[in-house]
């Protein structure tokens, strides 16, 4: 313990169970956002629907550039809660909300399982308060928050790679044996559910070349480390068989993830260093205190604990250099250093009490509490925000109610790629009104047909449309006129889009000509804005247009306007 800083919370079990529920509460809160719509493209694309597909085809899943364990940790839920293909299948088809509600629950529990296991790591390596604040800051701190109520592999990845953490600290203070196989089953497992969560090889190497050195027995310590590796190869394949049994898809696939990581920036990414854009990400998905605190812990740590300073440090850092290279970046990818971060924020702040309580010996529990409430601040107040906005209807289901009531089913309508396209359709209700289940003749905005659930077309498609990367920059003018021309006569715009082209007007001049024709050859037949007050205003952004962190938002989702046309078969209406 720090000298000076008094005990956190009393009683360590009451303390930390007091963590664990505020950690669950949060995630928990809103988690129900935007249902029966997915509105995360990779929600709604990957994980899910591949554990669904597992009850009727091979456990191969033909498809490694995101590892399949957790989808294989969704079909046993499924399996287990539904009863088996049959139940999963009827529940899928009468309404899609439970299952992704479910498989969201999934992923908020692997939340606070690995808050808990942040608290067994820190408080091994640098003390109970450092375990305990560690945990609180993760448990309330933005990003880890939001991405907890998606069923995406972010959050769950973090369990293994906190298992290997608490692994790689056993072996630095004591080395034994069970250590060893712990860390190593974590990065096997953190490997099987997220590529990048390799990074838990890192404390682990650091903590096994501490341990040689000061046994001196390299021999003992070689055999540990090879019960480790197997440990990792035997949990790896335990999650991800395929990767050897398909060995030649896997790879293929592989080359496939770093090449789409390292391609070019997506349009309206501005930031053209991706070290900045995770530095940024840094003071917002986990605050400007914690982000000062952990530089102030890493420094005092190089001082004073050489081998705990070698064991956090690293990781980090390298994970920010190999992620900063790539030409891609979003928040959420930086995950995976959150762990030894918020270890440093905590013996930071931690040591920045204690030099308060030296000076004010009367006051050594306040300043403990001052320099928590500074650490956990950001955090609970922006992850609240979030969950009250998420807990609102989104702007695109208020566009669809509206929809619904003033627009005729069969109408033609042309929809951004702003939403899924099932978004057209009643969940397990297909319209008679058009050949392929769809309320209204929606004109192909996107590339990715529906093909499960309650969502299943009856029939192809005409086109296939685009992708939702590409929209803008085939967007022209002369689109205003083919829809009036052949009777698409709403067009549905979401900020997600025209934000694209304002960000990089240069690149998409077309696009921006487009809006304008749009807007003056049409009446505004409908607006959802997602803040409450009209002049509140966020400029397009890949992270905060999608998981609303600024407190500016009162919903979810983008600007949304309905143009009604007026001329060539639109006039009249």
């Amino acid at each position: 313990m720090l000298a000076g800083v008094r005990p956190l919370g009393g009683h360590p079990a009451w303390a930390i169970t007091v963590v664990l529920a505020l950690a669950l509460g949060l995630r928990l809160w809103g988690i129900r956002h935007g249902l029966p719509y997915v509105y995360n493209p990779d929600e709604n694309a990957h994980f899910v629907p591949r554990a669904i597909g597992f009850f009727g085809h091979s456990y191969n899943p033909g498809y490694f550039i995101n590892p399949p364990a957790f989808s294989y940790v969704l079909h046993a839920i499924f399996a287990v809660w539904f009863g088996g293909r049959q139940g999963v299948s009827g529940a899928f088809a009468a309404d899609p909300s439970d299952v992704f509600a479910l498989a969201r629950v999934a992923v908020a529990l692997s939340g606070v399982v690995s808050v808990w296991l942040l608290y067994v790591a820190g408080r091994r390596l640098l003390g109970r308060n450092v375990g305990l604040l560690a945990a609180a800051l993760m448990a309330v701190a933005f990003l880890p928050v939001y991405y907890s109520r998606l069923a995406l592999n972010d959050v769950p990845a973090l369990v293994p790679l906190t298992l290997a953490l608490v692994g790689a600290v056993g072996i630095l203070r004591r080395g034994w044996r069970v250590d060893y196989l712990v860390a190593g089953a974590g990065v096997g497992f953190a490997v099987a559910t997220k590529y990048t969560a390799g990074i838990a090889l890192l404390p682990l190497l650091v903590a096994t070349v501490a341990r040689i050195r000061e046994e001196g027995d390299a021999r003992r310590s070689l055999r540990r480390v090879g019960a480790g590796v197997i440990a990792a190869a035997t949990a790896f394949l335990l999650l991800n068989p395929y990767a050897l049994l398909d060995l030649g898809t896997f790879l293929d696939d592989l080359t496939v993830q770093s090449t789409a990581a390292g391609e070019g920036g997506k349009l309206g990414l501005t930031e053209e260093n991706g070290v900045a854009y995770y530095l940024w990400t840094v003071s917002w998905g986990l605050g400007w205190v914690p982000a000062l605190a952990a530089l102030g812990g890493a420094a005092v740590l190089l001082r004073s604990d050489r081998r705990a300073a070698a064991l956090l440090l690293p990781g980090p850092i390298l994970f920010l250099l190999f992620m900063g290279v790539q030409e891609r970046f979003f928040g959420r990818w930086l995950l995976p250093a959150f762990p030894l971060l918020c270890i440093l924020a905590a013996h930071g702040a931690l040591l920045g009490a204690a030099a308060l309580a030296r000076l004010r010996p009367r006051h050594a529990a306040m300043a403990t509490s001052a320099a928590s409430a500074a650490l956990l601040g950001q955090g609970l107040i922006y992850s609240t925000h979030n969950a009250v906005v998420l807990s609102r209807p989104d702007t695109r289901a208020l566009t669809r109610a509206w929809l619904v009531e003033h627009v005729p089913a069969g109408t033609k309508i042309v929809v951004e790629p702003i939403a899924p396209d099932q978004w057209a359709q009643d969940p397990g209700r297909p319209s008679p009104a058009t050949n392929n289940g769809n309320r209204w003749r929606k004109y192909p905005t996107s590339r990715r047909p529906p093909t499960y659930g309650p969502f299943r077309r009856r029939a192809p498609r005409s086109s296939e449309g685009v992708k939702l990367e590409d929209y803008e920059r085939i967007t022209t003018p002369a689109l205003v006129s083919a829809y009036e021309r052949d009777g698409w006569c709403y067009v549905v715009a979401g900020s997600t889009q025209w934000g694209r082209a304002l960000a990089e007007p240069g690149e998409v001049p077309a696009a921006l000509a487009y809006y304008r024709e749009l807007t003056a050859r049409s009446t505004v037949a409908y607006r959802a804005s997602p803040y409450d007050d009209a002049q509140d205003h966020v400029a397009f952004n890949f992270d905060w247009s999608f998981d609303y962190y600024p407190l500016a938002y009162h919903r979810p989702g983008p600007e949304v306007i309905v143009y009604r046309l007026g001329g060539g078969r639109c006039a009249g209406g």
